[in-house]
Parts: C-alpha cells; structure tokens; sequence
C-alpha cells in the first residue's frame, strides 16, 4: 500500500510541474519585414513591435523567438494554424481577421497614408499649353489668318493703296491687316473699298468675336483642368493617377471601396522602387511606414506625405483561436503602458510624430 501511495504522489508532481515546464519553453512568433516594426538590424530582430515583444517576454517571464516569413498571409496563416505561437509586425486589427483568430489589446494606433512623388517645377499652365492639340489649334488660326489676309489681297490689291503690291511682298502685310481686323477690329484708315473686300472684312469681324471667344475658353479650360490635375491634395486626387500599394492588405481594400485603380505589388521595398523609378505616382500603404521610409531613404527622388491619415485603424498582437497567451499579454502590456516602458518604446522608434 504505501509503494502504491508513493507512486500516486509521484504522478502528482510531475503533473503538476508540466505547466511550469511548458512556461519555460521559448515563445514562437511570426513576423514579416516591415520597418520600423519589425526587421532586422546587424542580424539581430528589432523595430518597435519586436522591442515591445521582448519586452512582454520579459513580463511573461518566457524567452521569445522570431520567425520571418517572405508574406503577410503566410504569417498569419501560421498563427491561424497553430504553427507558431502568435504573429507581431504592423497586423491590423478587422472583423475578417477577428473572425479566425485572437488579438491582443492594440499596441498602435494610425492609419492609411498617402505619399507622392514630387512633380518637377514646371509650371503646369505651360505643360497644358505645349501640348499637341493645342499647338494644332494655334497652327489652324495662324493659318485662317493667313488665308484670310491673302483673300483680302485678291479683292483689294487694285482699289486699297495698302494691298497695292505683289504677292510675294503681300504676304505679311496681309496677314498683319487680318490679324487686327480679329484683335483690334481692324485699321479705319485701311478700309476695305471692293464690295467683296467690305463683304468679306464684315463677316471676319463679327466671326472673329466667336473665334477669339472659343480660343480664350480653350486656353481657359486646358490650363484650369491641369492646374487642378497637377496637384494632389487628398485621396480624391488619386482618380486617373498611376497609385501603388500591397496585394491583399487593408490599404488595397481601402483602395478598392473607393475604385481606384492600383498596382499591387508583394512588399513594401516594392512599392518605394516604383514610386523612386517613376513607375508610379503615389503610394498608399499604413502612414508610420511611409512616415519611415521618408525619413530614411536615400533616394534622389523627392517625396511629399500628406498630412491627412486616412482609415484608422489600431494594430495588434495575432494570436491563435483561443489562446491561452490572451489574457497574460493584454495584463503584460497593460503593466508596460503604467511603468511608461511602453511610451520609451513609441519615443525611441517614431518620435514626436508618432500615431498621429
């Protein structure tokens, strides 16, 4: 009897050390190159959620591994699987990824941002009008006028002492008389004196008041439109414009209820090599990413990042259905947030710019 109670007593405690066993065993999360949440500097993992990570890590008492994975859905596919333990980087929280899997409390909160390639200092009133169609219409009115001053020539070149002279030398003093007949209405001591010459100057007056009209609303119109067009103020702006931003994330949903159109490219290094090459003219992914990308490149390409955050939304700690690390991590950032760790952590890797 007593070697079957010592045996019982035995099993006891080495049922009960299991869990402490099991908390011993290093915590296994995924992660993705996203800086500067997550990536890797001198081989060693960093960036504001692999720091903050650590550092709950310590709370749980527990070491901590990373896993890189090259793409977003695989990463969370891995958490969603039981693969690894959970998955940090820049992880919105939505409805759709609530659906299969936990998250903790968030860690960030920001937005969709929108950073352009700046457009070269010509003036745009001169890139509308240096355009082919417009020189097409300058070249037909210099050449009505023309025509018209020449026609003049035939009817006045015998009664009018100003069209008195041969066609070759005709050629511009009929041209000038046309040209102020449309600007000016004309030259009183130059009046036409043939019938068909007054017939004709009559209906080139009263036309050219409806052909200078046209003309002035075109230039109008064309240098208006491309003001407008040359400069992007909000994401309305974005329409008709060559726009980049990830494949499958909350920046291309975001994208897609608006219907505007986008290159969707696999990662962010991606989507700054367009913007950088001139492949595209706007980029639109989470606002602290382009905000880090601004500050760091060294890109000869000028970048504009509007001030305006779009979509916010809070990033967070993925976790797998259910998981028992839930209730630990949210009262490990909880306890970070109270002993101001957490505000070193946004400090040291945004600034004073930070979640703005």
């Amino acid at each position: 009897m007593n070697l079957i109670r010592a045996a019982f007593m035995i099993l006891l405690l080495v049922l009960s050390a299991l869990p402490a066993l099991a908390q011993d065993d290093p915590l296994s999360f995924a992660t993705i190159e996203r800086p500067p949440f997550a990536t890797t500097v001198n081989g060693i993992p960093s960036g504001f959620s692999l720091d903050l990570m650590n550092a709950i890590s310590i709370e749980l008492d527990r070491p901590i591994e990373f896993q890189f994975y090259e793409s977003f859905s695989d990463m969370l596919s891995a958490v969603e699987d039981g693969v690894n333990d959970g998955a940090v980087a820049n992880i919105s929280i939505t409805s759709a990824r609530e659906a299969t899997m936990d998250f903790s409390q968030p860690i960030f909160e920001s937005g969709i941002g929108v950073l352009l390639a700046k457009a070269d200092e010509g003036s745009p009133i001169w890139q509308a009008l240096l355009t082919s169609d417009f020189l097409f219409l300058v070249l037909l009115a210099l050449g009505v006028l023309f025509g018209s001053g020449m026609l003049m020539w035939v009817f006045e070149r015998r009664v009018q002492p100003y069209f008195d002279r041969p066609i070759r030398d005709a050629m511009f003093p009929s041209f000038w008389w046309a040209l102020n007949v449309v600007v000016n209405g004309g030259f009183e001591e130059r009046m036409p004196q043939s019938r068909m010459g007054r017939f004709f100057s009559v209906i080139l007056v009263i036309s050219s008041l409806f052909v200078v009209s046209i003309f002035v609303a075109t230039i109008t119109a064309a240098t208006t439109v491309a003001a407008l067009q040359h400069n992007i103020d909000s994401i309305n702006d974005l329409e008709g414009r060559e726009v980049a931003t990830i494949s499958g994330s909350t920046s291309a949903d975001f994208l897609n209820l608006r219907d505007i159109n986008y290159i969707g490219f696999h990662s962010p290094p991606q989507i700054f090599e367009a913007l950088d090459t001139g492949q595209v003219e706007a980029v639109v992914f989470d606002a602290p990413i382009l905000a880090y990308y601004t500050t760091t490149t060294t890109s000869d390409q000028e970048t504009q990042l509007l001030s305006r955050i779009y979509r916010r939304e809070n990033y967070g700690i993925a976790l797998p259905p259910r998981s028992p690390l839930k209730e630990d991590i949210d009262r490990a950032l909880l306890h970070l947030r109270e002993t101001g760790v957490y505000d070193q952590l946004v400090q040291q890797w945004f600034g004073n710019s930070s979640q703005n």
